[in-house]
């Protein structure tokens, strides 16, 4: 079992920034690649950024792509979230996923290729 505990989230004004942080505990962490998605109200769930066990290759969504920043910190089990040029359209629940995969860089985009899922954090972005 993986245990994720995510924080960070809040209100923010459009333009502004938000580090979002996702605490593992469990299983070996370097073990996992790592993501983030967001679910808005009515919504489905939505991929935003990946990062591999290793190498950090990251891969991310069109629509925060240039904005959004993830990073990893193997040492002390934590991932990242780095968001700039927040958009009322980036509000949601912020919510932090481990998948394990066997390639060191591989990513993984898609909702059924993770393991576990943290409780989320809630991001709301004012205009």
């Amino acid at each position: 079992q993986v245990q994720l505990v995510e924080s960070g989230g809040g209100l923010v004004q459009a333009g502004g920034s938000l580090r979002l942080s996702c605490l593992a505990s469990g299983r070996t962490f370097s073990n996992y690649a790592m993501g983030w998605f967001r679910q808005a109200p009515g919504k489905e769930r939505e991929f935003v950024a990946t990062i591999s066990r290793s190498f950090s290759r990251t891969y991310y969504a069109d629509s925060v792509k240039g904005r959004f920043i993830i990073s990893r910190d193997n040492a002390n089990n934590m991932v990242y979230l780095q968001m700039n040029s927040l958009k009322p359209e980036d509000t949601a629940v912020y919510v932090c996923a481990a998948g394990a995969s066997v390639s060191p860089s591989r990513v993984l985009s898609t909702v059924r290729e993770y393991d576990y899922w943290g409780q989320g954090t809630q991001v709301t972005v004012s205009s």
